[in-house]
């Protein structure tokens, strides 16, 4: 069977599976799991058959997601269909869909419904909807982890490969570990959050939950970038995954600081990943963690519950019956800090800030649980406000202190709860715990979800850029072999891999350039071709050489590559292609000198 984005797409490309089979799958999956409480709106199965089928009439060219379905969160805008943030008064149907889903169906992927959450994004539990308590996979009696439980337990019951969820503290983490599945949270801004309900707007972000971790940054490729209607994402020095850095310094918390509350379990689970990362690593250092403990209370303890407030306090207020008992008294609540209030609270954070730098400032990657605990539905229920803070225990301090996550499955403890852990690293470094999750995982040798499948072998990936990297796209003389590739291997450029362009480009012949050189042009959407290319990393300082010594009409600009990426590579003028010959069939630059050119 194909179950991973991976198989699916490379199934749907060589033609051995059909989109629409994938999506039909999909909806029999969802009716042969059977829980009314995982889908808030299932789309219209045809309307969905339909868009596969059109999909694969155009083709896989340059499109990562070919045919994937997914799920998204229904706190996340999918034009056509109700978002409501698990409240029914709340519900208003979009007409676009929001950026990150826009991306993702750029990239192929073909939404299937939208799935349940705590109200508001209010929670880690799960429990918290007045649609009812997704069922768990592993454990009907257990909580399915939330604000995002929908979008974890379908990706983990094999209904689709990959959903959405989002994550302010913690949201996309912690059902992720409850339910044997890998959850990435990116860098805050990476992935814009434009069509999104808010919950604490300058620390939200749109997360991944996927069966692997290569699956999930597939969909991160799709989705970062910048969005001007977004005025809190950003540009980061992100990168792919790339082949497990050797001398890895991995911290993690020590042992007064591991806080499981009773469940021994846990704890297995984490000294399980210990001693795996123990092998994957130079040095494995116990730190304090203190600082990040403090920040974590600021979260629910400190003002930042006021930016729920600013979100849809209004809402509440007005329409106080509309609302989970719970998450009412929480986001009410948020009218109570002062201005002062934040003030102070603000300074505290930038003292903790300093703290946490200069300790994860010695480590490439700081591992902690996932959750301390599993807990069922009638603990929670019994004890919801005590027993949803535990969870966030190591979850809570992330985005205040702007790091990346990826939470992958550590053990599945005798009883069947599964447990994991979560790898965290400043912002931009999502590519670094990507490579070392990837392998953290598979030598779990854990089953996909709750399919008592196998994990497919890790595939062999290119070399990619560390931190302090600029990948730069060479796409005429100064590809390997050729006349001018020596002014990247003389900067000390390390060769990554051979790819292709977008096919939103298109390629000329200059004329009288010596050496004959070419020019990428950017063209809209469909009107290209995809144009092959080298992918070199170079340093900061000496991509900066570099780019001040490149003559006109070329420049450095951004190009997108196939997969969604986006890298630094060589562009042209539009003025200098008047007249120039247009090589764009060719599909690159060797092909056109091999023919001759």
């Amino acid at each position: 069977m194909t179950e991973t984005v991976v198989d699916i797409v490379k199934a749907h490309q060589a033609g051995t599976l059909d989109p629409a089979e994938t999506v039909a799958r999909a909806y029999a999956q969802a009716r042969a799991y059977g829980d009314p409480a995982l889908f808030i709106t299932l789309r219209d199965e045809a309307e969905a058959i339909a868009e596969a089928r059109a999909i694969a009439a155009m083709g896989g060219a340059g499109k990562p997601l070919f045919g994937v379905p997914v799920a998204v969160k229904d706190n996340i805008d999918v034009a056509g269909l109700p978002t409501t943030a698990a409240c029914p008064a709340f519900a208003y149907v979009p007409t676009v869909d929001a950026t990150a889903v826009a991306r993702l169906r750029a990239a192929g992927a073909i939404v299937i419904g939208k799935t349940n959450l705590d109200q508001f994004a209010t929670g880690l539990v799960g429990v918290r909807s007045p649609y009812g308590v997704p069922r768990n996979p592993h454990d009907p009696a257990l909580v399915p982890g939330g604000s995002s439980s929908g979008s974890a337990v379908a990706v983990a019951a094999g209904i689709v490969p990959l959903a959405l969820g989002t994550d302010t503290a913690g949201s996309g983490r912690v059902p992720a570990g409850l339910n044997n599945i890998v959850g990435l949270k990116p860098s805050l801004g990476l992935v814009p959050m434009t069509g999104v309900v808010p919950a604490c707007r300058s620390l939200d972000t749109v997360s991944v939950f996927a069966l692997t971790t290569d699956d999930a940054h597939l969909a991160l490729a799709a989705m970062a970038g910048p969005d001007p209607a977004d005025p809190f994402s950003r540009s980061l020095p992100w990168s792919v995954p790339g082949p497990l850095q050797a001398g890895l310094r991995i911290a993690v918390p020590c042992g007064k600081d591991r806080l499981y509350f009773g469940d021994t379990r846990a704890q297995a689970a984490f000294e399980a990943a210990l001693r795996i990362v123990t092998t994957l690593a130079a040095s494995v250092v116990e730190i304090d963690m203190a600082p990040f403990y403090e920040t974590a209370r600021l979260l629910y303890e400190g003002p930042w519950v006021a930016e729920r407030f600013a979100a849809v306090g209004a809402f509440i207020a007005r329409n106080p019956d509309a609302a989970h008992p719970v998450t009412r008294e929480i986001i009410l609540g948020g009218s109570k800090p002062s201005a002062v209030d934040t003030f102070q609270a603000l300074y505290r954070l930038a003292a903790l800030r300093a703290k946490a730098r200069e300790t994860l400032g010695r480590f490439d990657v700081l591992m902690v649980p996932t959750a301390p605990a599993a807990y069922t539905i009638a603990a929670v229920e019994a004890d919801p406000i005590r027993l949803n803070s535990q969870l966030g225990t190591y979850t809570n301090f992330v985005n205040l202190l702007d790091m990346a996550g990826l939470a992958v499955p550590a053990a599945i403890a005798p009883d069947g709860t599964p447990f994991g852990v979560t790898l965290l690293a400043p912002a931009g470094r999502d590519g670094a715990l990507a490579s070392l999750g990837r392998v953290l995982h598979a030598d779990t040798d854990l089953p996909l979800g709750a399919l008592g499948v196998a994990q497919p072998p890790l595939r062999p990936l290119a070399p990619a850029a560390v931190e302090g990297e600029v990948v730069l796209a060479a796409v005429g003389a100064h590809l390997t072999g050729l006349p001018l590739n020596h002014e990247l291997t003389s900067l000390g450029a390390r060769y990554l891999e051979t790819t292709t362009t977008a096919p939103d480009y298109r390629f000329f012949a200059l004329a009288g350039t010596v050496p004959p050189k070419p020019g990428l042009l950017r063209v809209a959407a469909g009107t290209g071709g995809p144009i092959e290319l080298e992918l070199w990393a170079l340093k900061t300082e000496a991509f900066g050489r570099f780019v001040a010594a490149v003559p006109p009409p070329l420049s450095i600009g951004t190009v997108v590559l196939g997969d969604g990426r986006t890298v630094k590579g060589f562009l042209v003028e539009a003025e200098a292609v008047a007249g120039a010959r247009d090589i764009t069939a060719t599909g690159g630059w060797r092909s056109f000198l091999a023919k001759g050119g």
